[in-house]
């Protein structure tokens, strides 16, 4: 059995005009993996016309690539805020407290102290549900309120059973810490009116102004009954029936119930009904109030002391004097949302010239923008087509009952055949001739990658002597150009890209390639080269990030293989033989189980080649780990720093 953690992540911009967004997406979501998009362009006499274009497209498809994750405006504003915010649940989700907690090996000191901590939460929500009574001025909502104050008197009772266990009064001998105060504080200050952006509390008079400050309040208020009602949904599933304390059972089932999910959902029902009449400045105020709230509560979180050793985060478990990290990652799709030959066929379409305007100064004959269109779409046509036909060829007839390294890699040998064949054909055609350097550096720097995906490498960087990392980059990209342009706008000039070139005369492509990593073979093989050269063997801990079969053999050959999306073909293909894909959530919550005290090699010898990855569900055979659904960064930050930013 061999095992990957996944995770689905939510794409934001990279350029592209909203054909070709569409174009892209419907291939990815296919069982095949992204067509190649063969480009061309001008010479190295960039024309301020053309470069004004590329500009005009990089903006446009940034703007139509984030609006396509836009939430409808027919979703009530609860409901929008928490689609809007939920990705930061993450690092609620994937503390150190939590993930030992859902382990079930929690200590139970430190429940203690969380539920005194707690304590304090529930006064302050019982304080402030009775000032939001007070504004309110209908009847049904105060009825609501009153309703909603009922379920945090019951939640306290709860508590007192606890209490009552243990013998002791934790509210009376724990004092409230920063993170409490931080929350506390700042639920009743909005409860008495001091909002920011708001109306100073003693000139608030008509029942008018006192209703806004009741929303207020309940904006400060309902995105914590949404994050716990999240958190007891996504802790309950990872009970053991046996090892879990009767405490935690207790305490979860309760967040996981129908009865508290009704209670969040009527909380943010009343934050909808009292918000009906406000203005757009005063949603925006709402808006503010609900994200600090739900920060806040993170902090919370985040702040819960324990002893004992856990799995997350990465950067605190690693000896940096007995490993060395080395980190690994895609390109295309993984940092991207579009492939990145379909943004350099972008820029070859748009500086292209029309066929009687090559001159004598032209280094290089370069097709037209339609013979360019007309090319790309027999070669992608094509390639499509073969794709299919390879897939289907390598595939097992049926699943492998064990996991198969040595047939999977022999299935891969013949994709790999097929992909530099491919490439082969895309150099003969002529279209990657006379694309300038300028104008894909250029281009590159405008890329917007992935949600967060900068500021995890800067991260890394940061940290790099600190955790004796290293970080590389493993692409089939035909242009490494590309990809360090656009990581040398976030200052990651210094990571290590490992990638195909374009050949140049002047600074103008040839149309040739300098082939280094093509297929999923010169992958693996570059990955255990990089190994072999960083440090004594068995002295280093790997991670690859990667999102599609190219980087299959990759991920499980690393210690720990990060999967981004959900590519059907990645899946079909490993469970064939023998890969399985779980959430990464429970993956990290099966292995603190498996931790030992003072053991420092948590994160090695998954029985060679199990690895987290990132899908939805649990498919196939091995083990593949879930970051769950949102931004890839912004979980893999979790997983290695804890970094709530």
């Amino acid at each position: 059995m061999r095992s990957l953690f996944v995770r689905n992540p939510s794409f934001v911009s990279t350029f592209k005009s909203q054909s070709w967004i569409h174009h892209q997406i419907k291939l990815h979501q296919s069982p095949k993996p992204p067509i190649r998009f063969p480009p061309f362009s001008s010479n190295h006499h960039l024309q301020f016309s053309a470069s004004e274009a590329l500009k005009s497209s990089i903006s446009n498809f940034s703007a139509s690539a984030s609006s396509m994750g836009a939430v409808s405006d027919e979703e009530g504003l609860s409901r929008r805020f928490w689609i809007k915010f939920q990705k930061e649940s993450a690092f609620s989700l994937f503390s150190p407290f939590v993930v030992c907690l859902a382990s079930g090996r929690l200590e139970l000191e430190a429940f203690r102290h969380y539920i005194a901590q707690d304590v304090h939460f529930l006064r302050a929500f019982v304080q402030a549900y009775k000032m939001a009574e007070e504004c309110a001025d209908d009847d049904d909502e105060k009825e609501a309120i009153c309703e909603l104050k009922k379920g945090v008197l019951e939640a306290m009772r709860m508590h007192d059973s606890f209490v009552q266990e243990w013998g002791i009064d934790l509210a009376k001998e724990t004092t409230p810490n920063s993170a409490t105060v931080k929350y506390t504080g700042f639920l009743l200050a909005t409860a008495s009116g001091k909002v920011e952006g708001g109306k100073d509390p003693g000139k608030i008079a008509t029942p008018f102004e006192k209703t806004k400050i009741a929303a207020y309040t309940l904006g400060a208020m309902t995105p914590c009954m949404r994050l716990y009602a999240f958190l007891g949904k996504k802790l309950q599933p990872c009970l053991d029936p046996v090892e879990t304390s009767p405490l935690y059972r207790k305490w979860i089932d309760k967040l996981a119930s129908e009865s508290f999910e009704s209670a969040a959902q009527q909380t943010e029902d009343l934050l909808d009904k009292l918000s009906i009449s406000l203005t757009g400045e005063e949603l925006k105020v709402i808006e503010g109030l609900y994200h600090r709230a739900l920060k806040l509560e993170i902090e919370f979180f985040s702040a819960q002391p324990i002893v004992q050793r856990s799995v997350v985060p990465l950067s605190r478990v690693l000896d940096p004097t007995e490993n060395h990290l080395v980190v690994f990652s895609d390109f295309d799709l993984t940092c991207t949302v579009v492939d990145s030959s379909a943004i350099l066929a972008e820029i070859a379409i748009l500086t292209a010239p029309k066929s009687e305007q090559n001159g004598p100064e032209d280094l290089f004959t370069r097709k037209s923008s339609a013979d360019l269109r007309n090319s790309w779409d027999v070669l992608s046509s094509q390639y499509a087509e073969e794709h299919e036909q390879c897939i289907e060829r390598i595939m097992p007839s049926e699943p492998a009952e064990a996991f198969n390294y040595e047939g999977l890699c022999k299935a891969l040998e013949e994709l790999s055949d097929f992909e530099q064949r491919a490439n082969s054909r895309v150099i003969e055609s002529g279209v990657l001739k006379g694309l300038n350097s300028e104008d894909i550096k250029r281009a590159g720097e405008r890329l917007v990658l992935q949600d967060g995906c900068t500021c995890f490498f800067q991260q890394l960087v940061k940290k790099k002597v600190e955790l004796n990392a290293d970080v590389h980059i493993l692409s089939y990209c035909w242009c490494g150009d590309l990809i360090r342009s656009a990581f040398s706008s976030g200052g990651l000039n210094v990571l290590n890209i490992h990638s195909n070139e374009f050949k140049y005369v002047e600074s103008v492509s040839t149309g040739e390639l300098i082939r280094k990593v093509e297929s999923p073979m010169d992958k693996v093989r570059a990955f255990k080269d990089i190994l072999k050269t960083s440090g004594e063997a068995g002295k280093h801990l790997s991670v690859y990030i990667g999102d599609s079969v190219g980087d299959l053999l990759c991920l499980l050959e690393a210690d720990v293989g990060i999967v981004i999306g959900s590519s059907s073909s990645l899946r079909r293909i490993g469970s064939q033989f023998g890969v399985s894909f779980i959430p990464l959530f429970s993956a990290l919550v099966n292995k603190q189980r498996e931790s030992f005290e003072g053991d420092s090699s948590n994160w090695k010898g998954l029985t060679g080649i199990e690895r987290f990855q990132a899908v939805n569900d649990l498919r196939g055979r091995g083990t593949c780990m879930d970051l769950f659904k949102h931004c890839w960064a912004i979980n893999c930050n979790v997983v290695f720093f804890w970094m709530n930013h």
